[in-house]
């Protein structure tokens, strides 16, 4: 079929050394330390406590509203606390996490079976999906319910399944459309059936033809479900960069690709809907690609979420050098990780440990030549080095102006800029620094509302006590007329 091109764009070098190497499961852990936070969203809300048993599958925080995502066990244990832990973030601020002791037995909740999946409305599916806390695995983490509900009000056209995987040193997803690619077709075909849409569109980079090869045997027999191969380009695996060069199609501005008839979903989200549709399971577990070259033994491993980035260290043989960065993601967009007790969430879908020589000497960022690389390779058609001369003298309302928040932060200018400008970077802080000010003007709107409903409650209560007042007084005279009356009578 046609392709079209997106504009800008880079080529790193792929690293993909872990793209032969089979999917290994990792041993269960001790404890998984559970943020209730993996999702774009809400924070999940608690329903067991301290002490309390659980099976594997098993409901351990539900979702207080539609955009958040529920949390279950990873595997069977007792609860052995409900406090603050590091969060999978760069600052290494701590999050309210549920800490599980696994008791050995990994036994699955009675609440887990299997069920045909086909027999279930659309609305059915999306409500299952959600209750099995997917989101999207690609790394945004977005309640993947919430997508697949957006059928309801759009006609969808497409659903384009990404394979794309255009990191450098990521391989999971290509592992897994090569090992369960049955699985993720299946997956497909449920999506389908919940957005009430007739095509879909299973988009892999042309670096990866054993996955385009496994793919196409698995849906050689289904006429709704199509592999393309897509160029090998960074970043295709952006949303709006793969339904461009799909479909022809932009998504405007603050605007959802469902409004255009396209939805997105990334192959390991399949492969989820997959697990709970057809078989009862919950999001618990994912695929990462631990890779980097201080790692003795990079590979790609099934992951119980919760589980702590060192044990996926150790069990790869540990350092053979000390690694000049740890990343959890890729090296485009991953963030650095602030220590090795961080754990590993629905949206992780890499550990890396760089060498010097991968990483090089960071240099000191210089002048800007104005050369114009960096507006050539932003695949939203963004002025970066504008953008980041305004954030960086705190212009924020002109760098809303100039197009901040469209930025998907890919990182492609920061990688062309020769004068080394951590322009990402900038604009990060600029999104932060946004968002900071929104909470800090809807606080102060909720204060506002707060005092006048105060104010306003205060006047009422006096007012009630003025007619209370004034009503005392009324029955004091009417009383003291009665009394004169009487008196007078008996006169």
């Amino acid at each position: 079929m046609k392709l079209f091109r997106f504009r800008g764009g880079v080529h790193p070098a792929e690293q993909k050394t872990t793209r032969q190497l089979p999917i290994r499961p990792l041993p269960l852990p001790t404890r998984l330390y559970l943020p209730l936070q993996m999702h774009i969203g809400a924070p999940a809300v608690p329903v067991v406590g301290v002490g309390d048993q659980v099976l594997k599958g098993q409901l351990l925080a539900r979702a207080p509203s539609a955009v958040s995502a529920p949390v279950h066990a990873s595997t069977s244990g007792v609860i052995e606390a409900i406090d603050e832990f590091t969060a999978p973030h760069p600052s290494g601020l701590p999050v309210r996490t549920i800490v599980l002791r696994s008791d050995g037995e990994d036994r699955w909740s009675e609440s887990v079976v299997p069920i045909d999946p086909f027999r279930l409305s659309p609305t059915e599916i999306a409500q299952r999906v959600g209750e099995a806390g997917i989101v999207g695995m690609g790394g945004a983490a977005f309640p993947a319910a919430v997508k697949l509900q957006l059928g309801d009000r759009n006609r969808i056209h497409t659903l384009i399944i990404n394979g794309g995987e255009c990191e450098p040193y990521l391989t999971c997803d290509d592992r897994l459309m090569q090992e369960r690619p049955e699985a993720v077709i299946d997956g497909v075909r449920l999506m389908l059936r919940a957005l009430q849409c007739q095509r879909a569109l299973i988009a892999v980079e042309a670096n990866k033809p054993e996955a385009q090869q496994a793919l196409r045997r698995a849906c050689k027999e289904l006429s709704e479900v199509q592999v393309i191969e897509v160029p090998s380009r960074y970043p295709m695996g952006s949303e709006k960069q793969m339904i461009q060069t799909v479909t022809g199609l932009e998504v405007p501005a603050g605007k959802l690709a469902a409004e255009i008839g396209v939805m997105v979903h990334n192959v390991a989200t399949s492969y989820a809907v997959y697990q709970a549709l057809r078989h009862g399971r919950p999001l618990i577990s994912r695929i990462v690609t631990v890779s980097g070259g201080a790692l003795r033994e990079p590979t790609n491993l099934e992951v119980p979420l919760g589980t702590l980035v060192e044990e996926l260290i150790k069990h790869c043989g540990g350092f053979k050098e000390t690694p000049a960065r740890q990343l959890l993601g890729g090296p485009m967009m991953g963030t650095a990780l602030p220590h090795q007790q961080v754990p590993i969430v629905k949206g992780s879908n890499g550990v890396l440990a760089l060498s010097a020589a991968e990483t090089g000497l960071a240099p000191h960022a210089q002048p800007c030549i104005r050369c114009g690389r960096c507006a050539q390779a932003c695949p939203i058609g963004l002025l970066p080095m504008e953008l980041a001369s305004r954030a960086r003298h705190g212009k924020l309302d002109a760098a809303l102006d100039l197009g901040l928040l469209d930025c998907i932060g890919c990182g492609s200018c920061s990688y062309t800029c020769p004068a080394a400008i951590p322009l990402t970077q900038y604009f990060n802080f600029a999104k932060g620094e946004l968002a900071r000010q929104r909470e800090e003007q809807q606080k102060g709107e909720r204060t506002r509302a707060l005092a006048q409903a105060r104010q306003l409650r205060l006047e009422r209560e006096a007012e009630a006590k003025r007619l209370a007042a004034a009503k005392r007084k009324a029955e004091r005279e009417a009383k003291k007329r009665a009394e004169a009356a009487a008196q007078q009578e008996k006169v």
